[in-house]
């Protein structure tokens, strides 16, 4: 997994600062054609085609589920950092939110469900995998990784990375500087794949389900903040909802009603699921130990 968010560094390169609100886009809605999103993720997708294909033929059954996974992730990130809800989200607040909400809650999960890294390093040519896998194999970026994908550690850094960009003045500036708000997608990205990792891989049923409680809980009080404040809080960021027939402060309430309510229903529908699955263990081996 350290490879997928190797791959993705490339995102936040920087080009010069410009203001997304200022862009000259052409008639309709346009898509994101920015390079340094566009290619990290024909990187991934062309490495997983190709890994798939050498793999295929060894253990199609087991490899089909993972690469379903695996494309919806990949599909719905696309979706939300260059399809017209990019540019959207970068004219109103709501669905600015959308677009992060799939990238955290959506996409993310979906790919640490795939775990995709093997057949990722089966995608390269061979000298290049076996250099890629010894040093993901290292002492250093192995005990890194262990240690930001331990439950208590992901869910604290996630956590810290939706708080640290959700304060005003740098959400704002992140929308007005490019290389900022590739930062703030690979933060919001590379933090939940963290955090799912931790949760799918890493913990047993019910620690997974209090972590998700925890985080449904936080992100609820950031996105009532939001949806109950009496002022704008994020003035650059709603300064053209009036074109679109709202005002700022209802664009900044319905923005945190999206973090609070759906994407909290995401994160108490997975609680569920680990909790059930809990349960579910726990009938089965009480037989035994009685």
């Amino acid at each position: 997994m350290p490879a997928l968010i190797g791959a993705t560094i490339s995102i936040m390169i920087a080009t010069p600062a410009m203001a997304h609100w200022d862009e000259a886009h052409g008639s309709g809605i346009p898509w994101t054609f920015d390079p340094w999103i566009v290619v990290p993720l024909a990187m991934l997708a062309a490495l997983y085609g190709i890994g798939t294909v050498k793999l295929g033929w060894r253990s199609r059954r087991s490899l089909l589920i993972r690469a379903l996974l695996y494309w919806g992730g990949i599909l719905t990130l696309a979706g939300a950092l260059i399809s017209p809800l990019h540019w959207l989200g970068e004219h109103l607040f709501t669905f600015h939110m959308i677009e992060h909400e799939i990238v955290m809650a959506i996409s993310a999960p979906l790919i640490v469900l795939a775990r995709p890294v093997g057949i990722l390093l089966w995608g390269l040519s061979g000298r290049t995998r076996h250099i890629a896998g010894s040093l993901m194999r290292s002492p250093l970026i192995r005990g890194t990784w262990d240690w930001c994908t331990s439950a208590t550690n992901a869910t604290i850094i996630h956590g810290v990375a939706i708080w640290a960009w959700h304060m005003p003045g740098l959400f704002d500036a992140a929308l007005t500087n490019t290389a900022l708000h590739r930062l703030q997608h690979l933060s919001f990205f590379a933090t939940a794949i963290l955090f799912w990792w931790a949760i799918v891989w890493r913990s047993d049923y019910g620690a997974s389900a209090w972590y998700l409680f925890a985080t449904m809980i936080h992100t609820g009080v950031l996105g009532a903040l939001m949806a109950l404040a009496p002022r704008v809080l994020y003035l650059a960021q709603t300064q053209a909802a009036k074109a679109w027939g709202l005002t700022p402060l209802e664009d900044q309430q319905l923005a945190g009603m999206i973090m609070w309510v759906p994407a909290g229903t995401i994160y108490a529908a997975a609680a569920m699921t680990m909790l059930a699955l809990w349960i579910r263990g726990s009938s089965e081996r009480r037989p035994q130990n009685a």
